[in-house]
């Protein structure tokens, strides 16, 4: 869902310059070089940078040519790279672990070309219980509502954002809120091995129906997960 949003965001754009903050593994960066974009990847975790760089070793010389890969985090960007530098910033899966956004969400939009695009995943503080819910955890979705401090899928204590809240601090740093769409509104709740479906049908349905959702009001709304797009 991510990787059709961002196309959509990006449509029209070629050969754009793009840092991808808490890369992983290189699923958004490879998909972004495979569409002819420069693309820079920076995570901190050894083992995942490590996938990223043996998936890119099996690309065509034209696709590893346009791939950068660095060990870091966010916060050393400001030190790597001068204001301006890029044409857009992706920042997934990163905020939650941080105890404020803000400070990271600045530092990314002083890295952004005029015209340039922000876009932040993060997890959907206003729907924080309705994991926890659906599952009948009653005692973590009434937690859920009274905090935005949860445990994810790792078993890690992470925190989630309003959406008012992000489009506040993006107003704040010049790059204003363009456009958001919720991500995982049926599959939040999908157990991390659970296979998708085979029949090539269903499984076209399922993205066409969460592909739906995550632009239309009021399910959006209930989604697990933010995708905010900012642009300067």
């Amino acid at each position: 869902m991510v990787a059709r949003q961002l196309a959509e965001q990006l449509a029209g754009r070629t050969g754009q310059r793009v840092l991808d903050v808490g890369c992983g593994q290189g699923v958004q960066a490879l998909r972004l070089a495979r569409a002819g974009h420069f693309v820079t990847g920076i995570d901190s975790d050894q083992s995942a940078l490590g996938v990223a760089q043996a998936t890119l070793a099996q690309e065509p010389a034209e696709v590893r040519g346009r791939v950068q890969l660095l060990s870091g985090d966010g916060h050393q960007c400001g030190r790597w790279f001068g204001a301006r530098s890029f044409d857009v910033v992706l920042c997934h899966g990163v905020l939650m672990y941080l105890p404020d956004p803000d400070p990271m969400i600045a530092s990314l939009a002083r890295l952004l070309a005029p015209g340039g695009v922000l876009s932040l995943l993060a997890r959907n503080r206003d729907a924080l219980a309705m994991r926890p819910g659906a599952a009948g955890d009653w005692r973590a979705a009434l937690h859920a509502f009274e905090s935005d401090r949860y445990y994810n899928r790792l078993g890690l204590t992470a925190r989630a954002d309003r959406l008012a809240d992000l489009a506040v601090t993006l107003a704040e740093v010049s790059v204003p809120l363009k456009h958001w769409y919720g991500v995982r509104v049926f599959t939040d709740n999908t157990a991390d091995d659970s296979a998708p479906p085979v029949d090539g049908r269903r499984l076209a349905q399922l993205l066409e129906a969460e592909e739906r959702a995550g632009k239309t009001d009021p399910y959006r709304q209930i989604a697990g997960l933010l995708h905010v797009v900012g642009a300067k």
